[in-house]
């Protein structure tokens, strides 16, 4: 009897992963295949702000990048923490570079748990236009990248817009397995998440673009200092205001570095549980997503030619949903990690368990607590040890 309800189960579950497949890939194409707005006539004015801590491994590329816009009116403001920080040199000499446009500031103070939102926090002081950009430091862009998420803004009903990353050529396995990881997963799921929301409620953080009065009648940065995922934050409060949160066709590189595997993983982990926090009971309908898993362990615990079949069929369309998604990404180059899929996707599932307990992340060098809805509180050593 039992083994008969856990083949049905997994049976079952086999058919909503791939369900998901299929719709992943449908809104993928919906969405990277449409017509993009055209710029407006009147281009708003743009503050971008980035959080520096310490030095990436194409810090110049990066950060000049932003300084090389094809935009009539914008600055660009970097916030270093610490006076030590080893991107100090470089920051300075790119704003020598570009006195018309680029300026560093020293964010020194400390508000709260989250250190990049303290940065922003502090770098917002000293923004002069009507739209923020907060941008990451790890991510290079095109001449285009303000023409084109400044866009939606054209809508009066659009508070903020926000796009995916992707490491477009990764070179380590560590480097490869995020990329995979947020090419034919996180941006498929979060187009899927804003189909049955009716829209986006949410930001994802390496660009989150608002209105000033927007980010006002939030409370401003002060009100996420101590949240995790404070991009999630900043497009949620902004729903709940009633302005639209818009998705920008944009997808910026990322450089995803020399991360271990074993880092990687730490990493999702950490997203996992930050994901779970901030969205509730949402994180467990995420269950469904693991076709190829399932379908892999229906076919080991009933071997049969039926579930090879299903198992096969399963992986293909899987396969098929991957490719589409790299292509319609512009990134190509992922084609050639294909061979990870299958690790991918065990250890997606695995990440989903870990993220269904526990409440410690690591991030940049300290442990943190999380609660509900994202609540940060630092882990003292002492209590770590006792």
């Amino acid at each position: 009897m039992i083994r008969e309800l856990l083949g049905g189960l997994l049976f079952l579950l086999t058919l909503t992963g791939s369900l998901f497949y299929c719709v992943a890939l449908g809104v993928t194409w919906q969405f990277f295949s449409r017509k993009r707005p055209a710029p407006p006539r009147i281009a708003p004015s743009v503050s971008l702000l980035v959080p520096i801590c310490g030095l990436e491994a194409r810090a110049w590329q990066n950060w000049s990048s932003l300084c090389c816009q094809d935009y009539p009116t914008y600055e660009v403001l970097f916030g270093i923490q610490e006076p030590t920080d080893a991107a100090v040199s470089v920051v300075d000499e790119i704003c020598r570079q570009y006195p018309e446009r680029a300026r560093w500031y020293l964010c020194s103070e400390q508000h709260g748990y989250n250190r990049k939102a303290n940065n922003v926090f502090q770098l917002f002081r000293h923004a002069r236009y009507d739209i923020i950009v907060e941008v990451d430091s790890d991510v290079a862009v095109d001449p285009h990248y303000l023409q084109t998420i400044t866009a939606p803004f054209a809508d009066p009903q659009v508070g903020v817009v926000t796009c995916g990353y992707i490491d477009p050529h990764p070179q380590h396995l560590g480097a490869a397995f995020l990329a995979l990881g947020r090419c034919i997963d996180f941006i498929p799921s979060v187009l899927v998440a804003r189909l049955l929301d009716g829209g986006l409620r949410f930001a994802i953080g390496p660009t989150v673009a608002l209105r000033r009065q927007v980010l006002d009648q939030m409370g401003g940065f002060a009100a996420v200092l101590d949240r995790i995922g404070e991009d999630y934050h900043l497009g949620y409060r902004a729903w709940k205001l009633g302005y639209r949160v818009e998705l920008s066709p944009y997808i910026l590189k990322n450089d995803c570095g020399n991360d271990s595997f074993r880092q990687a993983v730490q990493r999702e982990l950490r997203w996992a549980r930050s994901i779970r926090t901030n969205r509730g009971n949402q994180y467990f309908g995420m269950v469904f997503m693991f076709g190829t898993v399932y379908s892999a362990l229906l076919w080991g615990l009933f071997p049969t030619p039926w579930t090879l079949g299903i198992a096969l069929g399963v992986q293909g369309l899987r396969w098929v949903q991957a490719i589409i998604s790299m292509i319609l990404m512009g990134t190509p180059r992922l084609l050639g990690w294909l061979w990870l899929l299958p690790l991918r996707d065990v250890m997606s599932f695995l990440i989903w368990l870990g993220g269904c307990v526990g409440n410690r992340i690591y991030w940049r060098g300290r442990w943190l607590r999380v609660y509900r809805h994202g609540q940060l509180q630092e882990i003292v050593k002492d209590a770590q040890e006792s």
